[in-house]
């Protein structure tokens, strides 16, 4: 369904396009959980440790092709807010061709150099093996999983969040039926769970493809959108590179981490991989209003609608309030059960480990629900540079907190997890100082002087 965020309660708008986005992205993660408590539980803790210190790459390189999928999303909300369709069908044209061809290549380039990489990130000599089989395949298949995400980016740009969620459920549920036919069955350890979600990707996001191009007119390309419009290409390289810098260096930072995390050991990177897990499904709901909230800028902008942007701010603000609290006392209280899901009971160690982790983090899952409103702002309002100036300095004070903390033998590995939050409130601050100047700036002066 095609919503146009330019009419209709702001509040009511936001939520309506961002339940979808948030099931879809709780199945999104059921992809990599339902990997780790078949791994966990039906190959061992070794296993699960490769897998989890696997994660950290294929999501590094996987948000570099997502952040330039969002990107692009931008231009197409613009464009779809202004109705203006014959440069929505160009700027089509233009970001999945170029797009498709940067993942085809790094793809090649990623496969033949998996154990450098996972070496240069203190992989265990115990788990080297087992990560490098599952990278493999997962790298091999990266195209796919860059055809789900332009496809959805597109969709979701147009104001369609539910039809991504359906393509998204039907891969989950094909991932869970292969893992456990896989690991279980045909007994084919971490090659068999890196092999399901391969499948279950590629099935969805031609799915995705088909859906798009044959159900929805104004974008379907004809000859004459086809063609290298100079303009159009600068505006989508421009969005795609910066929020793919945006997107990297988010996951880059905890590459970085996943390194620091390594040099204590096979218990504490199973803790992090089961905890991570848990801890990025709890804040899913605030980063999808996030991400909900750029569209809705973007459109709005498009629009020439700065008073509807601004109402939109004090709707997301108070919904992520309510959110965060929610959320904390429900990690807060349940961490231990959480873990038992991931981990058998009898590795009583890695579970303490994890709880440590999830009591200290949950407590102020408020700070990112405001860090992801202000990345969501930016990108919408075409500021792309603040948005990816404070996700450095977000990923930048955790990184060297974490390293710096953690080498303080009274503190140790509770100082990685202590940098989370001091580099959540520090880039909300400067978010909200640089909220308050735009704010003056634009969305209070008079809206026909507004540019893309």
């Amino acid at each position: 369904m095609i919503t146009d965020m330019t009419k209709g309660n702001p509040s009511t708008t936001i939520l309506k396009f961002a339940f979808p986005m948030l099931i879809g992205n709780l199945f999104q993660q059921l992809y990599n959980i339902v990997d780790s408590v078949v791994v966990g539980r039906f190959i061992g803790k070794d296993a699960l440790a490769s897998v989890g210190s696997s994660f950290m790459l294929m999501n590094f390189f996987s948000f570099v092709i997502i952040g330039m999928c969002m990107g692009a999303s931008i231009v197409y909300s613009y464009y779809f807010g202004e109705k203006n369709y014959s440069k929505l069908r160009k700027t089509i044209y233009i970001s999945f061709l170029s797009i498709g061809i940067f993942t085809i290549l790094l793809s090649v380039l990623l496969v033949f150099n998996i154990e450098e990489m996972l070496i240069l990130i203190n992989t265990p000599e115990n788990i080297l093996g087992d990560a490098r089989i599952y990278l493999k395949v997962i790298f091999a298949s990266l195209i796919f999983a860059y055809l789900f995400n332009i496809c959805s980016a597109l969709l979701r740009s147009i104001g369609d969040s539910r039809t991504p969620l359906y393509f998204l459920i039907l891969a989950a549920l094909i991932n869970i039926v292969l893992d456990l036919l896989f690991v279980i069955v045909y007994d084919m350890g971490v090659l068999g769970v890196a092999v399901a979600t391969a499948i279950a990707q590629a099935v969805s996001s031609i799915l995705c493809l088909i859906y798009g191009f044959t159900k929805i007119p104004f974008i379907r390309l004809t000859r004459e959108d086809m063609v290298f419009d100079k303009e159009i290409a600068k505006v989508v390289a421009k969005y795609s590179f910066l929020t793919s810098i945006q997107q990297s260096i988010m996951t880059f930072g905890m590459v970085c981490v996943q390194g620091i995390v390594n040099t204590f050991g096979a218990d504490t990177i199973a803790a992090f991989t089961a905890a991570g897990k848990i801890d990025s499904i709890a804040y899913l709901p605030v980063q999808d209003f996030g991400n909900a909230f750029s569209t809705y800028v973007a459109q709005n902008k498009g629009a020439n609608n700065m008073t509807r942007i601004r109402e939109g701010v004090k709707s997301v603000v108070k919904t992520i309030i309510i959110f965060c609290l929610i959320l904390s006392l429900a990690i807060y209280i349940s961490a231990g059960k959480l873990m038992n899901i991931f981990v058998n009971a009898s590795e009583i160690n890695v579970i303490e480990i994890g709880v440590e982790y999830l009591s200290i983090i949950s407590i102020f899952y408020v700070l990112i629900g405001f860090l992801f409103m202000f990345y969501g702002f930016f990108r919408g309002m075409g500021e792309l540079n603040t948005s990816l100036f404070l996700t450095i300095l977000s990923l930048g004070s955790r990184v060297f907190l974490a390293y710096t903390l953690s080498r303080i033998p009274q503190i140790g590995q509770r100082g990685i997890w202590w940098s989370v939050p001091i580099g959540w409130i520090i880039a909300d601050l400067v978010g909200f100082v640089l909220y308050k100047r735009t704010h003056k700036n634009k969305l209070l002066i008079p809206q026909e002087t507004l540019n893309f």
